[in-house]
């Protein structure tokens, strides 16, 4: 069959030369002593070289010598020989009185049948541009990383001062209802200022959940509990993260249980403890706050739920995660899950 018919030398010489001479890219025919044989049009544009300067020059000789480079001469010679290929070698065009070049090359050897004559395809990508444009690139997201964080910083910053207008407004008015309004509105702020300080601090955009509870906690302590001593909150949490989105709302839930336990579980400045833990297993986490308080109300009338329930309601939703209520004796436990089963919310007295 025709089709079985090998391709002369001369055929294949040929369909090369006309390759190059079509070529829109910078693309030399060499033979085995590095030889020009041809070279495309582009070439001689893109390296200002005369084309009558080129055919039948040694690739080192090519320019003003720029081409002579050790390592070249070194790969040239191992790909003709057979013992290597040139794949995306990239190298620095230095020439007199011009800006360095950044050349990606990338040679060939032309399968004739004929070892006496080899011939090697030889192209040349000019990337100094497109690295230009990755530095600018990668220049503009470093700044662009540095202000986010200055933003973080400032917006943590501010909400520290709404937090402490806050507190210092609680400490004047004479209503005891104002005051706990205040100083509840005081911690959700501070919940959030503790997040964005975890965040200005954390790497793309993700919050170490053990350090962000801690602060929250504290800050909530120093604000709520008058005799440390006597009324403790410890935070017991995996060294786990998760994105920002999800951390503000864990962050919101741990808050205003809290604040329900300072509220409810230890009236008459009774002393005792509060745990927040964080546990982790998979894809599927719990978060509760426990107390060893009074307990839940013994009445037949169920309380009435607050602000704080339907904040942590509304979160747990959010979240995809159910909320349990649960009598420990003494105290009680709220509990947060998030499985991949459905479960049912409870409320919760606030």
């Amino acid at each position: 069959m025709a089709n079985d018919l090998p391709v002369s030398p001369i055929v294949t010489h040929s369909l090369a030369l006309a390759l190059v001479a079509t070529s829109d890219a910078p693309i030399l025919l060499l033979d085995g002593a590095s030889m020009v044989i041809a070279a495309s049009a582009s070439f001689a544009r893109a390296f200002q070289i005369e084309p009558d300067h080129l055919e039948g020059r040694s690739l080192f000789a090519l320019g003003a010598g720029e081409w002579d480079v050790a390592q070249l001469r070194s790969l040239m010679r191992a790909t003709l020989s057979g013992a290597a290929h040139i794949d995306a070698y990239e190298m620095d065009l230095r020439r007199e009185g011009q800006a360095v070049r950044r050349l990606v090359l990338t040679a060939h050897i032309l399968e004739y049948g004929d070892p006496e004559h080899i011939r090697l395809l030889l192209a040349v990508s000019d990337v100094t541009d497109a690295r230009l444009a990755e530095r600018l690139k990668d220049d503009l997201l470093r700044e662009k990383e540095v202000l986010h964080q200055e933003l973080q910083h400032r917006v943590a910053n501010s909400l520290q001062i709404i937090a402490s207008v806050l507190m210092q407004s609680a400490r004047r008015v004479p209503s005891e209802e104002t005051k706990s309004y205040l100083f509840d509105a005081h911690s959700r702020v501070m919940s959030v200022a503790a997040l964005q300080r975890q965040l200005a601090a954390s790497n793309g955009g993700r919050v170490e959940l053990r350090g962000y509870f801690t602060e929250l906690c504290q800050s909530i302590a120093a604000s709520m509990i008058h005799d440390r001593k006597a009324l403790t909150l410890e935070v017991v949490a995996d060294d786990v993260s998760a994105p920002a989105e999800v951390s503000v709302s864990l962050g919101l839930v741990v808050t205003e249980l809290v604040i329900n336990a300072l509220k409810h579980a230890f009236p008459n400045d009774r002393g005792g403890h509060i745990l927040v833990t964080y546990k982790v297993s998979g894809a599927d986490w719990t978060l509760s706050v426990s107390d060893d308080g009074v307990g839940m109300p013994t009445g037949l009338e169920p309380a009435k739920a607050g602000l704080g329930t339907s904040i942590v309601q509304a979160l747990a939703k959010q979240l995809g995660a159910a909320v349990a209520v649960i009598a420990t004796d003494p105290g009680t436990s709220v509990r947060v899950t998030h499985t991949a089963l459905a479960a049912v919310v409870l409320p919760v007295a606030v």
